[in-house]
């Protein structure tokens, strides 16, 4: 499965494995997100919960902090967040989901709302 997708510009997302889990209806994604400078951030949420390992430069999470590469951080299921690159780079996160079988791992917390430039003070971006 090592497929590179480019939705948004700015954001990077490279599929790296999909597979059935042992608990009954979850399934485990894993892709790696690059974030260049200059990409939005967006509020969203998963079916499930995603754990996620900064591999390069900075990203502001939520709650509030800036999450260094070689830091790891945890959202539970159904929380709305966002990410942003606070660095000058490209910043990269390796990103795994467990998430309910059938449903799409990523979900946008206001489909009618447009995603936030770098600038304006939003939350933490896309996985």
């Amino acid at each position: 499965m090592n497929t590179t997708t480019q939705r948004v510009p700015g954001i990077d997302r490279t599929d790296l494995q999909e597979h059935d889990l042992s608990v009954p209806g979850r399934i485990v994604i894993q892709n790696r997100v690059e974030l260049g400078p200059a990409a939005p951030a967006f509020r969203h949420k998963h079916p499930g919960e995603e754990i996620t390992y900064v591999l390069e430069y900075a990203i502001d999470g939520k709650p509030p902090k800036t999450y260094s590469a070689g830091e790891a951080l945890m959202v539970p299921a159904e929380t709305i967040h966002s990410v942003r690159n606070v660095g000058s780079g490209t910043a990269a996160e390796l990103a795994t989901y467990i998430v309910e079988k059938g449903k799409p791992f990523i979900e946008l917390a206001d489909p009618s709302v447009e995603p936030e430039s770098p600038g304006d003070g939003g939350p933490h971006g896309y996985h």
